[in-house]
């Protein structure tokens, strides 16, 4: 992790970098000295601009910036030298290059230079330099890899509606569905379903089949929908059939990463470099214990290229440092990251 400033000036003739992790709910930055020393953090609303709108979008990042340059004591006339940001919504060049111009237009003593990206190109450069694979497992999942040239190649990242396999709302969703499906006979489960049939009772406070309804239609909620997964999750040590949803989810959630190593370059999957890094972001990674099984299953199966190792690395800082690296990149500095402390590693194996 970066080294956090314990004291710092306005009178410091040092360059600072920022970088901000835009979610879809809520977003933070930090600054940063061309040391590498955090300087200030701030947090902030929403930054996608496919729900929020992009002159929104433009406001917080640059009132971020703004509390972040006062907790710094950085004049707020004087803008920073990059600032990166990777932001939830933002793939599209397009909007890349409407989020650049609307700063540099609307708020010029923001910064002088921009970079941005979608988040997962953030959580990736916070982990590692020379590319890698994210794979988010929260409320929705998402894979992407990046190569060192920057190509990538993405799986997942479709919504509710398409995928989220093996986040939080897919396991709360497969869980109901295997419930109502033997119950009407369509399909006999795996395993006895008293256990999560009374958990979504309780959860969703429900005395009968149909109270369920207003959940998925007039008050859906994917938000709500996904926290029955964290009550799975309390009873899978116990439950044969919460294990078999959670190691489904694991399954494939193995086959997102085996996806896309299949277009890494080959120096991302040499040994003399720990193999893989595989950046692991979102909430459901807590229960890897129940995921594992079937993550290196799936893996194992839906691969078909030479073996390599792979390392899964739980990210545990903001991938707003990724984002920061990112920008004063694009300025042609190279801020001085150390890796190893952003990262706890969760499992390392062979494929």
């Amino acid at each position: 992790m970066l080294m956090i400033a314990q004291h710092y000036s306005k009178m410091s003739a040092a360059s600072y970098y920022g970088g901000v992790e835009g979610g879809a709910s809520s977003s933070n930055i930090i600054i940063v000295s061309d040391k590498g020393e955090i300087v200030s953090r701030a947090d902030g609303l929403g930054t996608n601009h496919w729900l929020d709108g992009m002159d929104v979008c433009l406001k917080r990042i640059n009132d971020m910036v703004v509390e972040a340059k006062k907790k710094a004591n950085l004049p707020l006339d004087k803008p920073l030298k990059a600032l990166g940001l990777s932001l939830s919504g933002a793939e599209k060049k397009e909007a890349q290059e409407a989020f650049i111009t609307g700063m540099t237009e609307k708020y010029p003593t923001a910064s002088e230079i921009y970079h941005v990206c979608t988040d997962t190109y953030g959580s990736i450069a916070t982990v590692s330099a020379t590319g890698g694979v994210v794979l988010i497992s929260g409320t929705g999942s998402n894979c992407r890899l990046v190569n060192p040239d920057g190509s990538g190649h993405g799986c997942g990242g479709w919504g509710h509606m398409l995928g989220d396999e093996g986040a939080a709302y897919w396991i709360a969703q497969r869980a109901i569905k295997m419930v109502y499906d033997h119950v009407d006979g369509l399909q006999s489960s795996p395993h006895d379903i008293t256990v999560v049939q009374d958990q979504m009772n309780s959860y969703f406070k429900m005395s009968g089949p149909f109270d369920i309804l207003p959940y998925l239609y007039q008050n859906f909620d994917k938000k709500v929908l996904a926290g029955f997964a964290k009550h799975l999750a309390e009873t899978s040590k116990t439950d044969p059939l919460c294990k078999k949803v959670f190691y489904l989810a694991g399954y494939d959630l193995g086959r997102h990463v085996a996806a896309v190593a299949a277009k890494a370059d080959k120096s991302l999957l040499t040994n003399s470099t720990g193999g893989l890094k595989i950046a692991c972001v979102g909430s459901v990674w807590k229960s890897w214990d129940l995921l594992k099984a079937g993550f290196v299953e799936g893996l194992k199966e839906s691969y078909n290229g030479d073996a390599f190792e792979y390392s899964l690395l739980l990210v545990k800082v903001s991938s707003a440092i990724g984002a920061a690296y990112l920008g004063a990149t694009k300025a042609n500095y190279k801020l001085p990251i150390k890796y190893a402390d952003n990262v706890d590693q969760l499992y390392h194996h062979t494929v």
